[in-house]
């Protein structure tokens, strides 16, 4: 089930962060949430690869990544050796991928859901902030990735974790089918990744339609809907903690869009 919550002051926003309920067994605050911010309430969960390929990936993914790989093992030699980095690398540089985007942090998830590539269509239209549930999703998993967490006491998967189930996407797909996908943490290519907090879920085949997944498999799955009228509120908040294109995207091309903004008259 998706629960609907609006925000429509910052209050509301702030009760959002603090969400960090408190762990017994370790006597510290922890959420298990991940988050990940939309521009425009119209705007789906869908991965880059459906909606590049429109119900073709199965026909299209292998194609892209042989090639991506073929092109790119050069400047990436781990190309090669693993589809999970092929999968992460290629997202990270705009590859259409199974992979969607996550962030641990609610503040990085405000900030993708009130960024606007044209500044003037900021209040055009709500924005939205989803949020699941690591927990919940993880006990959704066929017993041999249960093992693997518990084995290596972790809480999302890693390429190496992968690679030790000795996976190809093939099995991955069969083993998923469409009743769970894995949450994968990246490892740590460049300061972007970093700074932003970055997860993926890997979304097998059988899954093609996320919202739906989430609606009838999860209970605490939550879609913020952003009042327009509140984004640039919440945007000279997230300046002030220093959440921005700038620390988001570091280098000159994060610099030069967090000025463009910053300046920009209304």
């Amino acid at each position: 089930m998706i629960t609907i919550k609006e925000l429509n002051n910052i209050e509301n926003v702030l009760d959002l962060l603090s969400e960090q309920p408190f762990v017994d067994t370790i006597k510290r605050n922890r959420a298990s949430f991940l988050y990940r911010g939309l521009s425009n309430n119209n705007y789906h969960l869908e991965t880059s690869l459906h909606r590049n390929c429109k119900g073709k990936e199965i026909q299209i993914e292998k194609s892209l990544l042989r090639n991506f790989t073929k092109y790119a093992a050069t400047d990436a030699p781990e190309l090669k050796t693993s589809i999970w980095q092929q999968l992460i690398i290629g997202q990270h540089h705009g590859l259409p991928t199974r992979l969607m985007d996550w962030t641990y942090s609610p503040l990085v998830g405000l900030n993708f859901a009130t960024c606007v590539a044209n500044l003037s269509d900021m209040s055009e239209n709500d924005g939205v902030l989803w949020k699941i549930d690591i927990s919940e999703i993880n006990n959704l998993l066929p017993n041999k990735y249960k093992e693997m967490l518990n084995k290596e006491n972790a809480y999302l998967f890693t390429v190496d974790m992968l690679k030790e189930l000795d996976l190809d996407l093939d099995r991955y797909d069969i083993d998923m089918s469409n009743k769970s996908f894995v949450l994968l943490e990246p490892p740590s290519i460049d300061q972007r990744i970093i700074n932003q907090y970055s997860y993926f879920s890997v979304v097998p085949m059988g899954i093609n339609n996320f919202e739906l997944f989430l609606d009838q498999y999860t209970q605490n799955s939550v879609k913020y809907i952003i009042n327009k009228d509140l984004k640039w509120r919440i945007r000279d908040m997230l300046d002030q903690l220093n959440i921005n294109e700038r620390t988001m995207y570091p280098g000159l091309d994060g610099l030069s869009s967090w000025l463009k903004r910053h300046y920009y008259v209304k």
